[in-house]
């Protein structure tokens, strides 16, 4: 079932040439882009049963096998990453579908819009699967690039002022990872993941720090960990509200799910684990304090998604089966919720005509319905049972008290007080916008039911996961497990110790059976 690993990313790239080749034609671009992701959705979901009972999926570019070949590894952590985004990037284009065909497509660059999201899901997609730090690399560009493009539609000057600094933090952080990446080879002689577990101890510890160092810097801009954060409540409400779901659901969500990776893969030592554990808990604090500080729903909300991205670096600085499970399940939980929650924004801005809460107010006497869309996912990311936000938070401090660490329990601490903080943030949001009586009349608009839908759709899977939180939590406890064993994935590339069964002919020709098995020189 290896044919199932490219899927994702070769689908959406063929669909955006596509796309791009109908510019004029709006509607085809509409049910080429919708296609293309249920594709995804379905590939990525077939991926993830394939790798929780066969193990990791592996696919050699080009039938260079690793580690001379780039290698696309689909096991059970990032079959889950790609099946919880294709939710989200379907949800969102049908939300902003919806949202095209209510204004009339009136002053949208549709020709520029599909192509782009479908680069986007493609880039994700590589990112989630890449086997080959270099290839992660690419993937994080080719999202970026997507991204940049994105967040400026509508060409306003808030829009292109808060791309501007979202450029700039990602070409940085860009350029710190693709340093460390020639640091990495230079030492190593290797790019590829598997190699390099087995590497990375037989070099200088010092050296390996400085590669962890340079590393997890990079991953921790694009995850926005605290004090690397500041970018992401200045660009993210900018944009138009399924830009801005979009990037909130999944775009920090590669960095942690590159943190994880690397943490777990290469880094196994824990080395930086006390430090992580610190950038976590000032993560939480600082993100949810914003939170209760602010005036403006979309700005709240980024604030409470940087503080959450907390909650997912603890578990990875807790280092342990219980953390790691923990983590992963709240990623794929925070994915669909914090998504939600910002298209619930965006319909609150349509009837309301404005995200100020200083303005907002009798939204749930005239729309009933938007009041209960927004309480569901609200109450979700505010941990309360028995919903799997709560569920995720429990997991993650039990892991805490588990390991026992004066550090760890100041995790759990902090983790309780950010989950109050959230509960009244949200709550303070929800009376503003919805119970109070708005200190104006509210414009006289209908939100159109097409877009209720989506919106509820992903506040229904937040609250499914908690449903099927059995059998997931068994999934994430596996995937935890083949993370800190190590061995299913280094084997699964790696086959027979150095190069697969997938070597190209031509490159091989008449040479000894070992020559070209490494990349050393």
């Amino acid at each position: 079932m290896t044919w199932l690993v490219p899927l994702p990313v070769v689908i959406p790239l063929v669909a955006a040439g596509l796309a791009l080749a109908l510019g004029g034609r709006s509607k085809l671009q509409s049910i080429i882009s919708a296609v293309a992701i249920t594709l995804v959705l379905l590939a990525a979901g077939a991926l993830m049963l394939v790798a929780h009972t066969q193990g990791p999926q592996v696919v050699n570019v080009g039938e260079w096998s690793a580690p001379v070949g780039i290698s696309l590894v689909g096991d059970r952590l990032s079959a889950l990453m790609l099946f919880v985004s294709a939710i989200v990037l379907l949800c969102v284009l049908l939300y902003s579908l919806a949202q095209g065909l209510a204004d009339g497509n009136e002053g949208a660059p549709i020709a520029i819009y599909h192509p782009t999201y479908l680069v986007l899901a493609a880039g994700v997609a590589n990112a989630f699967l890449s086997g080959d730090l270099f290839n992660l690399y690419v993937g994080f560009e080719i999202l970026l690039g997507a991204s940049f493009v994105l967040l400026t539609l509508g060409g306003t000057g808030a829009r292109i002022r808060a791309g501007s600094i979202y450029v700039v933090v990602s070409l940085l952080s860009s350029v710190l990872f693709l340093v460390a990446i020639a640091f990495v080879y230079t030492t190593t002689g290797t790019l590829n993941l598997a190699q390099l577990a087995e590497r990375i101890d037989r070099i200088d510890p010092g050296m390996a720090l400085v590669l962890q160092v340079m590393l997890l810097l990079g991953f921790l801009i694009k995850a926005a960990v605290f004090p690397l954060s500041a970018w992401l409540p200045d660009s993210y409400p900018t944009a138009p509200a399924p830009v801005t779901a979009v990037f909130a659901g999944l775009l920090t969500k590669v960095g942690v799910y590159a943190i994880i990776r690397t943490q777990t893969l290469l880094f196994p030592s824990g080395r930086l684990d006390d430090i992580l554990l610190v950038a976590a808990i000032v993560t939480m604090l600082v993100g949810i304090v914003g939170a209760v500080a602010q005036d403006d729903l979309k700005r709240l909300l980024s604030f409470t998604l940087v503080s959450h991205i907390g909650y997912m670096v603890f578990g990875v600085a807790l280092a342990n089966k219980a953390g790691l499970s923990a983590a992963i399940f709240y990623v794929a939980h925070h994915i669909t919720v914090q998504t939600a929650l910002f298209l619930v924004a965006g319909l609150i801005e349509r009837r309301g005509g404005t995200t100020s809460l200083e303005k907002l107010g009798s939204l749930g006497r005239l729309t009933p319905a938007l009041a209960v869309l927004f309480f569901v996912p609200a109450m979700n990311l505010a941990g309360i049972p028995p919903m799997s936000g709560f569920l995720g938070k429990i997991g993650l401090l039990q892991a805490g008290a588990e390991l026992g660490t004066p550090l760890a329990y100041a995790g759990v601490a902090a983790g309780l007080l950010t989950s109050l903080l959230t509960l009244y943030a949200i709550v303070k949001a929800w009376n503003r916008a919805f119970w109070q009586e708005a200190p104006e009349p509210l414009p006289d608009t209908t939100v159109p039911r097409t877009m209720f839908g989506p919106a509820a759709v992903l506040a229904a899977v937040g609250v499914a996961f908690a449903v099927v939180a059995g059998p997931l939590g068994s999934y994430t406890d596996s995937a935890a497990a083949d993370l800190q064993s190590r061995n299913p994935y280094i084997a699964s590339v790696l086959v027979d110790g150095e190069r697969g069964d997938g070597s190209s002919d031509e490159a091989v020709g008449d040479q000894p059976a070992d020559a070209g098995g490494d990349d050393d020189g």
